[in-house]
């Protein structure tokens, strides 16, 4: 298959864990756990494939029975493999969360084999001859993100980035000046890169687009989100919908829109159809 999209960042297991109560911290509550593909770079590529695109993934997978597990998963999925970096010595990467009523609760993400993998998950750029979008996760490290936002390789690219969690947004430092990046970030997440809160959507995506990016994209759950680009600022207010999982909802938007700008979308109604990824994500419903 050739690829149309490159998603580069965690691919793991993830294991969650759902109630349909509210939860505090010491909450002992029955509920349902699964363990599913995932990682940021892993949801937006299974996201893009069901919005028809043919993502390829870098990464680094064990070959350990959880990473031929895995792989052999994706495989199923229609995803492009053969340009994962596969490890004999690291273990395949996981993720655990604990999710309420009331949304996210904790969790804790072991992205421990990526990150020593380094550049490595790079390599199969050198062959690809590659000029579709990429989209671009913060799991990877303080110094690999660096590099990449001066690498020769991505100077032009369509790069499409977003931070792996609030903690690990300041991360994406380094792409505030990139000439072509796109930023996809919650309200927490750009006030981290800001260094200072931000009260709504719209001002922390023209805050972040007047600090150099080329464009950014910031939701702040059912409030409203918008798009900073070079013609101006878009608005939208998501649809009111009941929540019943978080965990992937902003790499569904993120896919959501790269896929709608791949079909030919105008810029509003790229963000219209995101959002509607997105909440028809969050409310239990298939993409």
């Amino acid at each position: 298959m050739t690829p149309d999209l490159l998603c580069i960042g965690s691919v793991l297991w993830d294991i969650i864990g759902r109630a349909p109560v509210h939860m505090e911290r010491g909450t002992d509550v029955g509920g349902r756990i699964t363990r599913l593909p995932g990682g940021v770079a892993l949801n937006i590529a299974m996201a893009a494939r069901a919005y028809g695109m043919t993502p390829a993934l870098l990464s680094c997978v064990g070959r350990d029975p959880e990473g031929e597990e895995l792989v052999a998963a994706l495989g199923r999925l229609g995803l492009v493999t053969d340009t994962l970096y596969r490890s004999d010595d690291l273990p395949t990467d996981v993720y655990m969360a604990v999710e309420g009523a009331n949304g996210l609760i904790a969790a804790i993400a072991d992205a421990h084999s990526l990150e020593a993998a380094g550049d490595k998950i790079l390599r199969p750029l050198d062959g690809l001859g590659f000029e579709g979008p990429i989209a671009l996760d913060g799991n990877l490290t303080q110094d690999l993100l660096s590099r990449i936002a001066t690498d020769p390789r991505f100077a032009a690219a369509d790069l499409r980035i977003a931070p792996a969690s609030p903690g690990k947004a300041d991360r994406l430092m380094p792409f505030l000046g990139h000439d072509a990046a796109t930023l996809y970030v919650n309200l927490e997440e750009a006030g981290t890169l800001l260094h200072a809160p931000q009260p709504d959507a719209p001002a922390a995506a023209a805050a972040l687009r007047a600090r150099g990016l080329h464009r950014a994209l910031v939701t702040d759950g059912p409030r409203m989100a918008a798009c900073a680009h070079p013609g101006g600022v878009l608005t939208r207010q998501p649809r009111e919908v009941m929540v019943t999982r978080v965990t992937g909802a902003g790499d569904t938007f993120m896919a959501a829109h790269i896929a709608a700008e791949a079909g030919g979308a105008a810029p509003d109604a790229a963000l219209e159809r995101a959002l509607e990824a997105a909440a028809i994500y969050v409310s239990g419903d298939s993409y």
